[in-house]
């Protein structure tokens, strides 16, 4: 089975995810989103394939999304598209992609779903 995780080692859930993908017996293609972020398209298609909206995929921790002002529901999705190409910091983890489907796995149980 073909796995890929969006991974950042300084998150702990990112690293307990990484930890159930490896228990689960595959060893998964880690991407480190921070120095190698999803295109555009790509990121689209994760967050449309994983149910959510642009907002949910947004991790709303930090000083840099209060910065930004990203909490003012007005923005438009291609507003907040932006602000995570420019800062992959603010591009929620961990999203994993198999052939079952593509989950954030927060928290990383949900990891067990597309497993």
């Amino acid at each position: 089975m073909s796995v890929t995780i969006y991974h950042n080692n300084a998150c702990g859930t990112s690293r307990k995810t990484l930890e159930a993908i490896r228990a689960s017996g595959v060893e998964p293609e880690i991407i480190d989103y921070i120095k190698n972020p999803p295109t555009r398209a790509a990121l689209q298609k994760m967050i449309a394939k994983a149910g959510l909206t642009v907002r949910q995929a947004m991790r709303n921790k930090g000083d840099l999304y209060v910065e930004l002002g990203l909490a003012d529901t007005a923005l438009s999705d291609d507003a907040l598209l932006d602000a995570m190409m420019a800062h992959p910091i603010l591009i929620e983890r961990p999203f994993v992609v198999t052939a079952k489907g593509v989950r954030l796995c927060r928290p990383s149980e949900l990891v067990q779903e597309i497993l």
